[in-house]
């Protein structure tokens, strides 16, 4: 039998048949030997599979057919762990706030160098927009404009005034999408505003430190009325690059992989090297500096995991 995994909580998951549309509680038969890292989890939602159903209608996941795409987040630092948060992407939506909480540019970037290595199509939403004045949504319009310049995808939405919630629906309509951001930037209060039904639960930003509590404890998918799916995801910190190589993550960042084309040395790491067309940028402004610094970050990240055998 054929089935599609639209829940995960650890140990069990919940697998959907795709030709009865029922759905079964599952476990894991077997060793997955999935790709050259440990995981925490050798399945993930968005996975599709094959199953056998036993006594008490419980299936026994036995084969996990191969992944167009997934997101990684790290375990614990540069732990040789992993977790796969999501798989069989079509759409990836980043949601960005600039207060309750506030969104590191950095931790967009890595986000986004991740949808790069793993052939994703981002969709930047720059969320909460009716709490914002009139600075801070130029500061919005401004982030904007750097990202659209490079080739991303954004759009401004509010889960309150409804905002561009049906162009939001327009872009993800028959698509697997998943929402990613930190806990309390709306991902759940964003799809509930999109499909009031699915009644996802929901908190309140924390008073004190103006962070999100984790109301998504587990990932799971839901599937829209209109058409597609969605999987909501607990709130992320750090996203990961795990299999990839310290050369290759200039590809990942658009804007300097094209401009390194007129470095002096096609071998250039854009770091130190002498005539380096990149670092150039980056001094008149024309690379945001703010993405070159993740940019040395994932470099030095990689240098240490390959140092470590990752």
């Amino acid at each position: 039998m054929k089935g599609l995994i639209t829940k995960s909580t650890g140990s069990w998951y919940q697998v959907l048949d795709t030709e009865t549309n029922k759905n079964y509680e599952a476990r894991i038969r077997g060793k997955f030997k999935l790709i050259k890292t440990r995981l925490t989890n050798p399945l993930a939602v968005g996975d599709f599979v094959e199953f056998q159903l036993e006594q008490d209608d419980i299936a026994w996941i036995t084969k996990i057919e191969p992944r167009k795409n997934y997101l990684i987040r790290k375990s614990v630092n540069l732990s040789k762990e992993a977790h796969i948060i999501a798989s069989n992407i079509d759409v990836a939506c980043f949601i960005f706030t600039l207060k309750f909480p506030e969104t590191s540019l950095g931790f967009l970037d890595r986000f986004l160098a991740c949808c790069e290595a793993y052939n994703i199509h981002p969709l930047i939403l720059f969320n909460k927009t009716d709490v914002l004045n009139d600075d801070e949504l130029e500061i919005v319009e401004n982030i904007q404009a750097m990202y659209e310049n490079i080739g991303y995808e954004t759009l401004q939405t509010s889960s309150v005034s409804k905002k561009n919630l049906e162009i939001l629906k327009e872009k993800i309509q028959n698509k697997v999408s998943v929402f990613f951001g930190h806990s309390g930037c709306g991902k759940s209060t964003l799809v509930n505003a999109l499909q009031p039904d699915l009644n996802l639960k929901t908190a309140e930003i924390s008073g004190v430190h103006l962070k999100g509590k984790h109301t998504t404890t587990f990932a799971q998918m839901h599937f829209w009325s209109f058409g597609g799916s969605v999987i909501d995801t607990p709130g992320v910190r750090e996203f990961a690059m795990i299999d990839v190589e310290k050369e290759e993550i200039q590809h990942y960042f658009p804007e300097i992989f094209k401009t390194g084309r007129n470095c002096r040395f096609h071998n250039c790491l854009h770091i130190n090297e002498p005539k380096c067309a990149v670092t150039e940028a980056v001094e008149n402004g024309e690379i945001d500096e703010s993405r070159y610094v993740t940019y040395l970050k994932l470099m030095e990240e990689a240098e240490e995991i390959a140092t470590n055998n990752f």
